[in-house]
């Protein structure tokens, strides 16, 4: 996963900082590159989330991380900032699931995953103004919502908001829990220990070091590309 990211931010790098024509990257095929690396990074932390300790701790770590990530970007690069971006979601995840951890904890592993999905499902589209499942039912929100800088980080985007990567509260908290439940329910089957702990080197190195690889790869290529 990793790898996948740093070649799509490579690729971006190349196509919007160094002018590169490449329409593929502009289809649906980056698109769902994209995706697809954003939906395993953040089911995977809420999936680990249970394995590790002090959960609240690594979530204010991660929220630090992305404090510089913004002031990086707003300084540097403002027409490329980054506010909500996906740190700032996996450190909120972790740090309100850590203090809900206990009442999580009192929920069927199976229901709180099934929950979880028709959660995501119902607010997908919250920052286009609407909730519900696409194709079936869709309800207006009221406008009053989208305002304000603290409701865009809630998923409520207000007129005007912009950053490269934006991953709002609502709905991928809901997609971090659905990885936090899948893990719980791996639990309570017994799958215990080395299933979970294959290390396969120099990927076991980079998974350790993920949020340091996260926080450098990006000026690191940026050298490369200016």
């Amino acid at each position: 996963m990793l790898v996948s990211m740093i070649l799509y931010h490579a690729a971006w790098d190349a196509v919007f900082i160094a002018g590169m024509e490449w329409e593929w990257y502009h289809g649906t095929g980056a698109f769902i590159w994209q995706q697809s690396i954003c939906w395993t990074f953040i089911i995977l932390s809420g999936f680990c989330l249970p394995l590790g300790r002090h959960p609240v701790r690594r979530g204010i770590e991660v929220f630090g991380a992305r404090l510089l990530v913004t002031a990086v970007t707003v300084i540097f690069m403002p027409e490329n900032r980054v506010v909500f971006g996906v740190l700032t979601l996996l450190g909120s995840c972790m740090i309100l699931t850590g203090l809900l951890n206990r009442l999580l904890r009192k929920v069927p592993p199976v229901v709180g995953l099934l929950g979880s999905i028709l959660l995501f499902w119902l607010t997908r589209w919250v920052s286009d103004g609407m909730i519900g499942i696409k194709g079936i039912f869709f309800l207006p929100l009221p406008q009053l919502l989208y305002k304000g800088l603290g409701m865009s980080f809630l998923g409520f985007t207000e007129s005007g908001f912009m950053s490269t990567d934006y991953f709002p509260m609502l709905p991928w908290y809901f997609l971090f829990l659905a990885g936090y439940f899948v893990c719980r329910i791996c639990q309570r089957m017994g799958f215990r220990g080395r299933w979970w702990t294959w290390n396969i080197p120099p990927f076991g190195w980079m998974g350790r070091h993920s949020l340091v690889i996260y926080l450098l790869h990006q000026p690191v290529l940026y050298l490369l590309t200016v």
